[in-house]
């Protein structure tokens, strides 16, 4: 557990904004295993391609590669469909069920660049009920790391970006909670090197609990 100067831990949110894959979920994989054929199906060179492809929207990444004849709206069809169909593996990240559950309904959400059908199929096959409030790959026109899915999670809760706290993995959702205004927390529990940030690091659930004081206000506390 990392604590940066200005620690998450040491302030209180009026919300909590979850990305899903590898921030409450590990579904790298699932996904892995969908991109890796897909990547390979295009001749790329799958070892340099596959950690560019995590915590965005499948349009955008297959987009950004230009390919000569590659749609990437009928592209990223064909692969959202394969990833419904392998959950295999997609289980809750260590406490997570448990810290999420503890929170007041109406003061967090789920921020994804997944579609709506694919982030339903991994919140089953983890375990993880369907929050009150979510966004989805569908829901915003540019996807991470333009902060307007950040911006559009707040503004469910009734919050400005400002107040709440943005948990995420991977520098493209990092990148969209600092534009957005938000304080960040980085969780590292599906990172196979170390995260280089000056946010707030922890390694997944196990050892923190949220707390809810009297004014509604939410904190990540360390347990003990």
């Amino acid at each position: 557990m990392s604590v940066a100067q200005s620690s998450a831990f040491a302030k209180t949110y009026s919300g909590f904004l979850f990305d899903m894959d590898g921030t409450i979920i590990n579904s790298i994989a699932a996904a892995e295993r969908v991109w890796g054929n897909w990547a390979r199906s295009k001749g790329l060179d799958v070892e340099k391609f596959m950690p560019t492809m995590h915590g965005k929207r499948g349009i955008d990444t297959i987009g950004q590669l230009n390919l000569p004849g590659v749609d990437p709206v009928a592209e990223s069809t064909l692969i959202m469909e394969a990833e419904i169909a392998d959950v295999e593996g997609v289980v809750a990240l260590p406490g997570a069920i448990d810290f999420l559950a503890s929170l007041p309904p109406e003061r967090w959400a789920i921020v994804t660049s997944s579609p709506y059908r694919l982030a339903m199929a991994r919140l089953d096959a983890a375990g993880i009920p369907v929050p009150r409030f979510i966004v989805t790959a569908e829901d915003v026109k540019v996807g991470k790391p333009d902060p307007q899915c950040y911006i559009l999670g707040a503004e469910r809760l009734g919050l400005r970006t400002s107040d709440c706290l943005v948990f995420e993995d991977v520098m493209a959702g990092i990148k969209a909670g600092e534009a957005a205004g938000a304080d960040v927390l980085v969780i590292t529990a599906t990172h196979s090197h170390p995260v280089e940030t000056g946010h707030t690091t922890l390694p997944n659930y196990e050892n923190v609990h949220a707390h809810v004081d009297g004014e509604g206000k939410m904190s990540v506390v360390c347990n003990g």
